[in-house]
């Protein structure tokens, strides 16, 4: 008997493929359009923040908020290598000028007693007119507490200047500012100086590497408010109540009291007792890749023996370079701040013609403007009032 013909199990339909990939087609293209309009929503707000940085600042600054920083460090690695500074040559005009400004020095004292201090060592023989010899830069009841010369920072790159100004601990207070996007947070002090708050300022100077990424290997405080973390071993600024300002290693020289009223740590001590530490060639310590050895714009502070305030500012410096000029400017401690084109900078003011709104001066030109400090200012900054 022959057995019945077994029916085929019923199927369920496939999606046709046409519908399919049309799916998954719009799929990714809104989750494409997603993505675009948040990347350019985070682009878009980083090119129209307020302040004076440039388009190639802002938009490194928010390639590093953004995990890139390895890729910003090959681009400026790659343009250093296309654009290497000079070798040899001589300054500008301009800088020549500037330099000559104080060949012939005032009195060795101001009727007020303070003097301005000795010449400068240099390290170019023999140092044009001007060279290391310093001159007023702001004054403050007739006493000269801002003091700065120019110098050609070594035998090779004389085409370039570096800066450096001296000031009077004693006659001066310190105020640390928060920047409107470095370190980030929010804070009671203002990220500029502005009207109102301006009178006897006489000098202001830029900040460090960016906390919020880590860079800076440290932390910001300010007013009880704490970004990254303090660390110890960290090369630091610190402000105090009463106005003053050290400079050291964290937890060795400086720590925290209920007088500390902001921190300002990067990376660590460049000069230390006096001397430039051993592993100033280590590039690990300075900067990523071989930055520490590429001679750029750099800014370093330091605080002499008697504990008075040196600043420089340089347009081609190494990490080593940096170091000597503020040990032979007289610090003993000295430590790093920022570098490259967008964020060295040192101004002096003068408030002759207006108290309460003194005019802004750089001691070099570097990308920003003088008045950079009394606009909102990105990242963070140290201003200098006198007593």
């Amino acid at each position: 008997m022959s057995q019945p013909m077994s029916q085929p199990e019923p199927q369920t339909p496939a999606q046709p493929p046409r519908r399919k990939r049309r799916t998954v087609r719009r799929s990714l293209i809104a989750a494409g359009l997603v993505l675009l309009a948040t990347l350019g929503w985070s682009v878009g707000d980083a090119l129209t923040y307020p302040g004076n940085d440039s388009t190639a600042a802002r938009l490194a600054g928010w390639a590093r908020e953004h995990k890139m920083g390895v890729v910003v460090d090959k681009l400026e690695n790659l343009k250093y290598d296309l654009d290497p500074p000079q070798v040899g040559g001589s300054l500008s005009a301009e800088a020549q000028a500037r330099m000559k400004k104080a060949a012939a020095p005032g009195p060795a004292k101001h009727s007020t007693g303070l003097a301005l201090r000795a010449p400068m060592p240099t390290s170019v023989r023999p140092a044009l007119p001007g060279e290391g010899v310093w001159r007023t830069l702001a004054t403050a009841h007739g006493r000269p507490i801002v003091q700065g010369t120019y110098v050609r920072p070594d035998a090779d790159h004389t085409s370039y200047e570096a800066a450096i100004a001296w000031i009077s601990t004693k006659h001066s207070r310190f105020q640390l500012h928060p920047g409107l996007r470095e370190p980030g947070g929010t804070f009671s002090v203002p990220p500029n100086v502005p009207h109102g708050q301006r009178k006897n300022l006489v000098a202001t100077w830029n900040g460090g590497f960016k906390i919020s990424d880590g860079g800076s290997n440290g932390g910001f405080y300010l007013n009880g408010q704490t970004v990254g973390d303090l660390r110890d071993g960290a090369a630091s600024e610190v402000f105090y109540r009463d106005g003053s300002i050290k400079i050291g290693v964290w937890g060795r020289d400086v720590r925290m009291t209920r007088d500390v009223v902001g921190v300002r740590q990067c990376l660590e001590l460049m000069v230390d007792g006096g001397h430039v530490v051993p592993d100033i060639d280590n590039d690990s310590k300075w900067g990523a890749t071989d930055q520490s050895r590429m001679f750029v714009e750099r800014s370093g502070v330091g605080v002499t023996a008697k504990g008075d305030v040196i600043m420089v500012v340089g347009q081609a410096l190494t990490a080593r370079t940096l170091a000597e000029l503020m040990q032979s400017a007289g610090a003993v401690r000295a430590m790093p701040l920022d570098m490259n084109r967008a964020w060295p900078s040192f101004m002096s003011y003068d408030g002759h013609k207006d108290p309460s709104n003194p005019t802004p001066t750089n001691i070099l030109d570097f990308e920003n403007p003088a008045e950079r400090y009394y606009n909102q200012a990105t990242r963070d900054f140290v201003a200098v009032y006198a007593r």
